[in-house]
């Protein structure tokens, strides 16, 4: 609910279990700045935010509980220049569309950097405002390269 600065959670049926953040723009723990643009959730139920206006990641209890957060403004290892797309892999892994930084990065489920990849362009493996990120069961990561207009596959890496 990114207007609202805060993430609802839903039964499959559709029907209101509970919200967390403050309703207004913050940057403290739990709170979001702008635009909460993606949500992730792991195979252990953490909800994964990406908190775009706060340039982090935010992970939450299924039931809304802070647990941590990682990020800063910046174009460094584990750092964000609006990052708007989480996802996370069977394995635990945590990727996260860069958009600004046109990059893919990588984390542990507890936020440790571990790789990135990308660069500004056209090419393959290049991208202009990566909005969007996936991940398929077999591994395969897929980006939504906007302003290139395309989805790139990536294979499992190691």
């Amino acid at each position: 609910d990114r207007n609202n600065h805060r993430i609802q959670k839903f039964t499959s049926a559709g029907v209101f279990v509970t919200k967390w953040g403050t309703g207004t723009q913050g940057t403290g723990d739990g709170q979001f700045q702008s635009w909460p643009n993606s949500v992730a959730v792991a195979s252990d139920g953490s909800v994964y935010v990406a908190d775009t206006g706060n340039h982090r990641i935010q992970k939450f209890t299924s039931e809304g509980a802070f647990i941590s957060k990682w990020g800063a403004r910046g174009t460094g290892d584990g750092a964000f220049d609006s990052p708007h797309s989480v996802a996370v892999a069977s394995d635990g892994s945590v990727y996260v569309a860069d958009a600004n930084n046109n990059r893919i990065q990588r984390f542990t489920s507890e936020g440790a950097f571990v790789s990135q990849w990308g660069t500004e362009g056209t090419g393959d493996g290049e991208f202009s405002w990566p909005l969007g990120v996936s991940v398929a069961s077999d591994g395969s990561v897929y980006v939504a390269d906007y302003s290139n207009n395309r989805i790139q596959k990536f294979l499992p890496g190691p």
